[in-house]
């Protein structure tokens, strides 16, 4: 992919510098990201993360991370049992359309993607959430798109988010208020990617008191029918977990992981209000990992291939 900059702005911190160049990017293929530094709409960022062995061998592998989880999900003030699922892999994607690639292609952007899941029953109804993130493996600038969807008796609803000049929001509901919105956004910390972010390297994530600016979760929006905006948070890195404080909307949420290479996630903790009115309280959302596959399962959709759901326990 050969882009070329009429400007290219290099800081050298330890010198104290700062030079004005003009220059040409080189080639570079979707498993090789290192150069770059701006995107399409020259947004500033920091050197892209360089890709080891190790990284290259396990995520380039042709196969998706499946990890499955115990959930107890907070919903209507109450606890519903269910599963989740994690889904890692990697992707060719085209940067400007901001989709999948069909094919190989110059221009094709490497991603880790992440398709989490939920499903868990409310009473006599079912409930089943999805949420996609496509995170550059660059590690250097904001998710590329994310998306939401929910669905359950009353209707479904969808979320989708474009990194471009602006995040570019596009909305759709089955409730009057909520229906058919489209919004730009300006750019901040998405909590969607924080997830992805830390599978690449977690000593990376942001950490700040009170001083960040951070998007919650597409998922925790819908379920609050909040406004989908920056809120201030805090943040907390430890050996092995990521805490995410919002004071504004009273949630916490900490996510678990191995602190070594791959850095799998183990499982989280979301404590926020839940429930309206009278049945509103502070309840707490569990995941706890129950099994861990790598395969390449959008070739596994053969009956005989059922067996690998009574594997990751989702029967």
């Amino acid at each position: 992919m050969k882009k070329i900059f009429k400007v290219e702005i290099s800081f050298w911190i330890q010198i104290g510098i700062l030079s004005l160049l003009t220059s040409c990017i080189d080639n570079t293929s979707s498993k090789s990201l290192e150069n770059v530094k701006f995107n399409e709409n020259s947004e500033i960022k920091k050197e892209a993360q360089h890709l080891s062995e190790a990284f290259k061998n396990y995520w380039y592998s042709g196969e998706a991370e499946i990890t499955s989880y115990k959930l107890e999900q907070a919903r209507y003030g109450e606890i519903r049992q269910g599963k989740a699922v994690l889904i890692f892999v990697t992707e060719d994607f085209l940067p400007n359309i901001q989709v999948k690639a069909d094919q190989q292609h110059p221009e094709n952007i490497s991603v880790l993607k992440l398709n989490a899941t939920k499903n868990f029953n409310t009473g006599i109804y079912p409930y089943s959430v999805m949420q996609s993130t496509f995170y550059s493996v660059a590690n250097n600038q904001h998710a590329l798109k994310v998306s939401s969807s929910m669905q359950e008796w009353c209707g479904h609803v969808y979320t989708q988010l474009n990194n471009r000049d602006d995040f570019e929001i596009n909305s759709y509901s089955y409730f009057q208020s909520e229906a058919d919105k489209s919004y730009n956004l300006n750019k901040a910390i998405l909590e969607n990617e924080l997830w992805t972010q830390l599978r690449l390297d977690p000593k990376q994530l942001p950490t700040g008191d009170g001083d960040l600016q951070i998007i919650p979760s597409f998922e925790y929006i819908r379920f609050k029918h909040a406004d989908l905006k920056a809120y201030k948070a805090s943040t907390v890195l430890t050996n092995n977990t990521y805490t995410i404080s919002y004071p504004e909307l009273d949630r916490t949420l900490t996510i678990n992981f191995n602190p070594d290479f791959p850095y799998e996630i183990s499982g989280w903790v979301e404590t926020f209000i839940s429930g309206f009115g009278s049945n509103a309280k502070h309840l707490t959302t569990k995941a706890t990992k129950l099994v861990s596959i790598k395969s390449p399962y959008w070739s596994k959709n053969k009956n005989k291939d059922e067996v690998l759901r009574k594997t990751l326990q989702l029967n």
